[in-house]
């Protein structure tokens, strides 16, 4: 049986809502920086490459979140 403390289970809250919060923002700079609107191109043209940029960065962003969390 494992034991998590309180501390342990709100550092990760609030590792998480950070992680989330910078991935929106990534997204949301992505979409600027990237000429016509994403999510129009990824949801009503069904662009994929878009898509697959798009995955890529976020993808991208979660890894760099992840190693400097972890330390």
């Amino acid at each position: 049986m494992m034991v998590t403390s309180v501390p342990v289970l709100l550092n990760t809250l609030l590792y998480a809502g950070v992680g989330m919060v910078v991935l929106v923002v990534g997204f949301v700079l992505l979409d600027l920086l990237t000429p016509g609107k994403l999510w129009e191109e990824i949801n009503d043209k069904q662009n994929r490459a878009v898509a697959i940029f798009a995955g890529s960065v976020a993808l991208a962003l979660a890894i760099i979140i992840a190693a400097a969390i972890h330390g």
